[in-house]
């Protein structure tokens, strides 16, 4: 079964599970520290998953990821 993000952009669907979960968790303001601590992994973990979904995606910034979440309905507006 295809998710949210997957279903409408072609580079989403190439996204791991965890860097699903890194994306929604950047969309809802969270920090990489709040994220390494909300999923159990090292800061430098976290920024690893941040660094790859903003590359698959294209996406450069932080504003650019909350916008596709949006769009992607991950997050509410």
């Amino acid at each position: 079964m295809l998710d949210a993000v997957s279903a409408s952009h072609p580079a989403a669907g190439r996204l791991s599970e965890r860097e699903r979960q890194v994306l929604k968790l950047v969309a809802e303001g969270k920090s990489t520290k709040q994220i390494a601590q909300v999923l159990e992994i090292s800061v430098k973990t976290a920024e690893f998953h941040r660094g790859r979904v903003m590359e698959k995606l294209n996406i450069h910034d932080t504003a650019g990821l909350v916008r596709y979440a949006i769009r992607e309905g991950l997050i509410l507006p």
